[in-house]
């Protein structure tokens, strides 16, 4: 077995694993695009922030170095990887900005995503206070708003991979909007928060669409 647990939660399947082991073992076509957000190399975790640091965040190594995205990104022909600027991947013109008017002086104010689009570029202005409270612990969570956004431009895709799942907030988006999602990731600790917040996210949903009944998960 590639995969250390298997959480299916309604159209999620989740993956607690390697996804360079784990997507080989994915059925030819079972996906129709990728959206994530791979670590980029730059040592973030590393080093956490002082409001981190105060909410109890250590630091951790697994931004340290890049991964093999080039391989992950031949699995789909439709993608969109964020921090794709500090990856080797084909010339595109459809990249997507994620502007942050209130980023620190010592932070970027723009966070940049490669896509396979042929499409112009676009940019979302969205605030990093705005997403205070959806976070759930990850250093480098991405808001839920900008990854709904992302989907925007991936109207046909009906199932959507994350392959660096992180906390989960592409598996929410997907949920909100109706859509199948595979999702994998290598952290225990965060693989726990992104089967709780999709699971969350289910049952929110059953509370607007008058379908509240107690969710089904399967673990294997």
């Amino acid at each position: 077995m590639v995969y250390k647990r298997k959480v299916i939660i309604r159209d999620c399947t989740l993956y607690l694993g390697d996804c360079l082991e784990v997507l080989p073992t994915l059925e030819a076509g079972s996906v129709e695009a990728i959206l994530t957000d791979p670590p980029y190399g730059i040592g973030f975790a590393a080093h956490p922030t002082k409001w981190q640091r105060r909410a109890g965040k250590i630091p951790e190594s697994w931004d340290d170095k890049t991964v093999d995205v080039a391989t992950i990104v031949g699995f789909c022909n439709t993608a969109i990887v964020w921090g794709g600027n500090y990856y080797r991947l084909p010339i595109s013109r459809g990249w997507l900005s994620w502007y942050k008017p209130d980023a620190p002086p010592s932070m970027g104010n723009v966070e940049l995503a490669w896509t396979s689009l042929d499409m112009n570029t676009r940019q979302i202005c969205h605030s990093i206070a705005a997403t205070n409270a959806e976070r759930v612990g990850h250093p480098t969570q991405k808001p839920l708003a900008v990854m709904e956004w992302c989907l925007s431009f991936l109207p046909k895709a009906k199932t959507i991979l994350d392959p660096f799942m992180g906390s989960g907030s592409t598996g929410v988006a997907c949920v909100r909007s109706g859509r199948r999602f595979i999702g994998v990731e290598l952290s225990p600790e965060y693989f726990a928060i992104a089967v709780k917040r999709i699971t969350d996210a289910y049952n929110q949903t059953a509370l607007f669409d008058g379908t509240v009944k107690p969710e089904q998960t399967k673990m294997f």
